[in-house]
């Protein structure tokens, strides 16, 4: 009987070691799917931006808003009041603003329809008029007066 009991307490004890292999063999299927499937996936797109003389981005203080319309139009926002301008004006007129107050800040609002160049172009505008604050507004413009 004293054999029959050694084989029983044999059978009953349990290992407390983990069986890495399984673990081991999933981890070098999926470096070979990520090494397979890295170079298939395109990282960039290629567009076309525009061109821009814009400096860089400050923070908004009694801002001024100019909006950029789909057919080019252009807006100016001075104390609540959205008056249509021209290119020309719009230049004149924040040249007038920024000798008053040189720390104002511009606002840019696209269209949504817009093109970016037309929106680059108010940028490049604003920057001619002698302002480098100037800050995007993401969003559409609203109807010119």
């Amino acid at each position: 009987m004293s054999s029959i009991s050694l084989r029983r307490s044999k059978r009953r004890k349990l290992k407390n070691e983990i069986n890495v292999v399984p673990y081991i063999d999933v981890m070098l299927v999926l470096l070979i799917i990520f090494m397979v499937t890295t170079p298939l996936m395109n990282l960039g797109t290629d567009i076309n931006l525009p061109d821009s003389r814009a400096m860089s981005l400050g923070s908004p203080q009694d801002p001024v808003v100019v909006s950029v319309y789909p057919d080019g139009a252009l807006a100016l926002m001075v104390e609540q009041q959205n008056t249509s301008v021209t290119r020309e004006d719009l230049v004149a007129r924040l040249r007038g603003i920024h000798t008053q107050n040189p720390e104002a800040t511009i606002l840019v609002r696209g269209d949504g329809a817009a093109s970016y160049q037309l929106i680059m172009n108010a940028i490049d505008s604003i920057n001619e008029a002698g302002i480098t604050r100037v800050s995007l507004i993401s969003r559409p413009a609203e109807g010119a007066n």
